[in-house]
């Protein structure tokens, strides 16, 4: 029913406690055999059809139900006065604490069942009156068939056959789409049993009593409600009183919806799928269960959708358990401060700005700054630190997301990784619920005490789709066109990122949001608020890009709050004076940049702020183990690259690691087992580079 129908109905009622008699002479001219065809034929025109309005006899001295007709007329409605009266009953009804009940029967019942069931209804729903309204459909087989207030009790024989047929589906091998082969199929099935007393086939018999005694009590009180509206992936429901916040439905079509809007009349929900094939009054019936994913074991390697279903082409992915999108994320007693690293293996990172298992980083740059190249090198660096990895891509382009797909696959990746994937081409629903879904495959994970790496590539299109979905359902625009509650929006995702006592499980999920900003403008409301939200942000500079420095990291700007906590030692101690030197030179390249008489001090600390900047250059999908970090960074923040040539700094540093590993495997065996770089280490270091100096480094 639309709401034009209801909102007439109630402009009607209100009338006609005013004027007594309005509804009466309503229906007296719905009922005129020969002016109602008239008024809604095409034989008259609209101005004649007024003129015969007015002249009505049934109308005579209601002015006001008069007008209401040719308001009816004027705006094409005439034909929905039938409907508007039967909504004005209904309005009357409930105004005398009563309702409509359609009772289905197979046969016309008599008076008396008809009044045992008035009397039943109105106990059960607390009602003063019931009108009943008889169907008889010999479909069901028998008993009956009730529908109240939205609610759905199905007391019919067919109904309890259709419900032992999908409990017993397993087990036998009727045919499940015509009921009468089914009750065949059972009936030669049970008379095949012979019973014995301690056989095996008295404990099916046995079993099967039970299940067909479980099927008759359970199953049979389902709320329904129908669709005002639908379009744009937006249906506006009505009858669905007790429906709840986050709560799935169920559409005719087969189509699942999520319940986001709740008013006074109607239930805003949003379609997980196409609308194709539904419209207004379509039945929509509740689940009673909250939105939620397949998680396990199986995901892994997997890629799935928003709703965890595969999109990959390798067949059904078989799990036993789910989790809600949506969970409150863990209280302050179950968590533990953030001290133990998770390596990305990108050496300017984990170098100045670390990140720790269970923190959030925010990495932020304008389009096209290496953003998704850094998560994606952070999960490669994963393999072999039994760190489960989850991506999720929103708002992307599916190109992208195979891209990265086949990156993964190539470096072995995708055997610890699941990718979730909400493209561009799909409906704002399935973007808004994408990161809450990889969220929730985390924390199965986290909850058995392992450790978690997800990826939200990105937020900003995620907001967006937010954005969208609030809009059509009539929410308050703020700031920037979003609504007042997208700051909760991503509050309430990256807080259930954290690492769990051992009490609870010891496991950690370490969220990295990626936020996409518009000429490096990070004062933005999507920007602001995810950096409040944050441990920490990794700014990317397009400047620096493009000037060949990748990955593109402002360190001025990029700052982890979690900091040497999350560092190993050796790490920690080599890396030591990097920030500042880094900073040190990008204020004295300001200032000097149109001097050519410079101090020797000063062209000293220049020169090696150009050897630092050289060494973090690092190539695409080639993260680094500690060892290596900890041996380049040893020689880079010592000095002892300063006289290296600078084009040729990068080459120097890498071949000298290359050959450390190569002549000293126990040493980097040990830097990788403690974390620590030793004086013994550091001795051998230093007289390698000395010698491969000699080697390398001729005058020309």
């Amino acid at each position: 029913m639309s709401d034009s129908i209801q909102r007439s109905a109630a402009v009607l009622y209100q009338m006609g406690e005013e004027t007594p008699g309005l509804k009466e002479s309503a229906q007296a001219l719905v009922s005129d055999t020969m002016l109602w065809p008239a008024l809604n034929g095409s034989g008259a025109t609209r101005e004649e059809k007024a003129e015969l309005i007015r002249t009505a006899p049934m109308l005579a001295g209601k002015e006001q139900l008069t007008a209401f007709v040719l308001l009816l007329l004027e705006q094409g409605t005439l034909d929905s006065l039938p409907a508007i009266l039967r909504e004005l009953r209904q309005l009357e009804l409930a105004a005398q604490g009563g309702a409509v009940c359609v009772v289905t029967c197979a046969r016309q019942p008599d008076e008396a069942t008809l009044e045992d069931l008035r009397r039943a209804v109105c106990r059960l729903r607390g009602l003063d009156r019931v009108v009943l309204q008889v169907k008889i459909d010999p479909a069901i087989l028998g008993g009956f068939r009730l529908e109240v207030q939205g609610v759905v009790y199905d007391r019919s024989v067919r109904g309890r056959l259709e419900r032992l047929a999908q409990g017993l589906q397993g087990d036998f091998d009727a045919d499940s789409e015509e009921l009468e082969g089914l009750v065949e199929g059972l009936k030669s099935k049970i008379q095949g049993f012979e019973v014995e007393d301690g056989s095996d086939m008295g404990s099916l018999v046995q079993n099967l009593k039970t299940r067909i005694q479980d099927f008759q009590s359970v199953g049979e009180v389902q709320e329904i409600g129908r669709i005002l509206s639908v379009g744009d992936g937006i249906a506006q429901i009505q009858g669905l009183d007790r429906a709840v916040y986050g709560e799935l439905v169920e559409f005719e079509t087969g189509v699942q919806g999520m319940v986001m809007d709740l008013s006074r009349n109607s239930v805003g929900c949003v379609l997980l799928g196409q609308e194709a094939g539904l419209r207004e009054g379509s039945i929509v019936t509740r689940t009673g269960r909250p939105a939620d994913v397949p998680v396990g074991e199986a995901m892994l390697g997997r890629v799935v959708d928003a709703l965890g279903q595969p999109i990959d082409g390798m067949g059904p992915i078989r799990t036993t358990e789910t989790r809600p999108i949506e969970h409150e994320a863990s209280g302050v007693i179950s968590r533990e401060p953030v001290n133990t690293p998770l390596q990305t293996g990108i050496l300017a990172i984990d170098a100045m700005i670390p990140i720790g298992r269970g923190q959030r980083e925010l990495l932020i740059g304008d389009r096209q700054t290496g953003k998704t190249a850094i998560a994606v090198d952070t999960i490669l660096n994963q393999k072999g630190e039994n760190v489960i990895c989850i991506y999720v891509a929103i708002g992307q382009k599916a190109s992208s997301v195979a891209r990265v797909r086949d990156t993964l696959q190539k470096h072995g990746a995708m055997d610890y990784s699941i990718i979730v994937s909400a493209t561009a081409s799909d409906p704002a629903p399935l973007q808004y619920i994408a990161p809450y879904s990889g969220a929730a495959m985390g924390e199965y994970f986290m909850s058995q005490g392992k450790d978690v790496l997800i990826v939200y590539d990105d937020l900003s299109k995620h907001a967006v789709a937010y954005r969208a979905l609030s809009l059509l359902l009539r929410r308050s625009p703020g700031r920037e066109a979003y609504p007042g509650d997208v700051f909760y929006l991503h509050s309430r995702l990256l807080e259930r990122a954290c690492r769990l006592t051992q009490e609870y499980g010891g496991g950690s999920m370490t969220a990295i949001p990626i936020i996409e900003t518009q000429a490096g403008d990070v004062s933005a409301y999507i920007p602001t608020n995810v950096i409040s939200i944050t441990d920490g942000q990794i700014y990317l500079e397009t400047d620096l890009f493009f000037a060949g420095q990748r990955p593109a990291v402002n360190v001025g700007l990029s700052v982890s709050r979690v900091g040497g906590a999350a560092q190993t030692r050796a790490i920690k101690r080599t890396a030591g004076t990097m920030r500042i030197d880094l900073a040190r030179f990008r204020e004295l390249e300001i200032f000097t940049q149109f001097s050519s008489d410079l101090d020797q001090a000063t062209q000293k600390t220049l020169d090696h702020g150009k050897h630092l900047l050289e060494l973090l250059k690092q190539p695409l999908y080639q993260p680094m183990p500690v060892s290596r970090q900890a041996i380049l960074l040893y020689i880079g923040t010592n000095g002892l690259l300063d006289d290296v040539p600078v084009e040729r700094v990068r080459e120097f540093a890498w071949g000298f690691a290359d050959r450390v590993e190569r002549e000293h495997r126990e040493l980097v065996l040990e830097v990788q087992r403690t974390g620590n770089l030793s004086a013994v280490a550091i001795e051998a270091i230093r007289a390698d580079l000395e010698n491969y100096k000699k080697e390398k480094l001729t005058v020309a």
